[in-house]
């Protein structure tokens, strides 16, 4: 069994603590992080642990066995839990838990992706939607500048062979995506995120109203809505490369088909073509798993966008499909990558101050709200078409590159 080096670990660790957190800046002395992590990550989690306590920060640790295999805990809940049991939601404990925490780290390392494959996709959104109040609660905290966040990724066996590499190569892969084979990631980070700025206020400053995303196997309007803006290079997801917004869901109108698989809520997914009208999706397929994709759209708005999201091949250092979306909607390749998101939006994409706003106001303004956010990758050629608010077209976005 393959282990990263103990360097590798502590730089990694260290770039969740000292840079993805708040926001670029790291944890400050006497703040609270929420660790979350599964068995299969211990020797990452030990490591991020040492970094919060040198750093002068406390830990919430929240360490959890690994579900799948010979304890499928996530797969027995779903098959034994009565209707009462699937809707039952700790409100006590997770309020308490939102008040006290300054930031989380969330580590992925997944030891079996079809943990739940035959599972009545509708006990799964039902579960979703009963933790709705803890998501409510934490982006409140986020949207007041009181709390920030990370996901990571641990690299399993389970994963890379789902990749079609060895555990080594997987973990090549994650070293190379977050700078891990230079002596200082986070000085790494700091210059790709200036370039990553640099772009971003650019295409902030076109006063987009519109975009036209082309392609052989897509034909989709998107209407980005007033006071949004393109967000990214923020710490949130390591690694991170993409710019993206979250438009006015009532403007999505075309088709689009995926040629990634998503692997979600413990099964993969292939195939997924969406057909939107009116901000809706009117129509959905897939080849394999249709039925979860389909309980999924049903479930209370996640039929709408809530992301449009864009990679620049020229700032990503990953190479090859790495069967987890964290890393997979962040791929450069030849045509650089676009996903969107189904379901819930970010509210960091609006220009203003997000603690001012009542979910009325995110109600009347466009940004969805939903239990769900499932990000969709494609990494086939496109071509985004921008209609400025003046009227005027510009290709901001082609051959997998920004073009502002």
């Amino acid at each position: 069994m393959y282990t990263p080096p103990q360097k590798i670990l502590e730089r990694y660790a260290d770039v969740f603590v000292n840079f993805a957190l708040n926001s670029g800046k790291g944890i400050k002395k006497g703040e609270v992080v929420h660790l979350i992590c599964y068995e299969a990550a211990k020797p990452l989690y030990a490591e991020i642990k040492k970094k919060i306590l040198f750093a002068g920060g406390h830990v919430i640790s929240d360490y959890r066995p690994d579900s799948g295999d010979r304890f499928p805990f996530d797969r027995d809940f779903f098959l034994h839990a009565k209707p009462h049991q699937l809707k039952f939601f700790p409100r006590t404990y997770a309020r308490g838990l939102v008040n006290q925490l300054d930031h989380s780290i969330f580590i992925l390392s997944e030891v079996d992706l079809h943990e739940l494959e035959g599972i009545p996709p509708k006990k799964i959104m039902q579960r979703g939607l009963a933790w709705k109040p803890y998501m409510n609660w934490r982006r409140e905290k986020e949207n007041a500048g009181k709390y920030t966040w990370t996901l990571g990724l641990y690299g399993t066996e389970a994963m890379a062979k789902e990749a079609g590499m060895s555990l080594k190569e997987y973990w090549e892969q994650i070293i190379r995506a977050c700078f891990l084979d230079k002596k200082n990631p986070i000085a790494e980070w700091k210059k790709v995120y200036k370039k990553i700025e640099d772009t971003r206020l650019k295409l902030n400053a076109l006063k987009i109203d519109k975009l036209h995303l082309e392609g052989h196997d897509a034909d989709l309007w998107i209407n980005l809505g007033p006071k949004r803006k393109w967000v990214g290079g923020s710490g949130r997801n390591i690694p991170s490369f993409e710019l993206f917004t979250s438009p006015d869901w009532r403007g999505t109108t075309g088709w689009i088909r995926f040629n990634q698989p998503l692997y979600r809520y413990g099964m993969l997914i292939e195939g997924v073509e969406l057909w939107f009208k009116d901000g809706r999706v009117v129509k959905s397929k897939a080849r394999k798993n249709e039925k979860v994709l389909r309980e999924m759209i049903a479930t209370k708005n996640a039929d709408k966008m809530g992301e449009y999201s864009l990679t620049d091949k020229r700032f990503s250092r990953i190479t090859r499909f790495m069967a987890e979306t964290l890393f997979d909607e962040n791929m450069g390749g030849p045509q650089g990558n676009t996903h969107l998101a189904l379901g819930s939006a970010y509210h960091d994409c609006y220009i203003g101050n997000p603690g001012e706003m009542s979910p009325k106001d995110w109600e009347d303004m466009g940004f969805n709200d939903s239990s769900v956010h499932t990000d969709i990758v494609s990494t086939a050629p496109r071509t985004v078409t921008a209609t400025l608010q003046d009227g005027k077209e510009k290709v901001i976005y082609k051959n997998g590159m920004f073009r502002v």
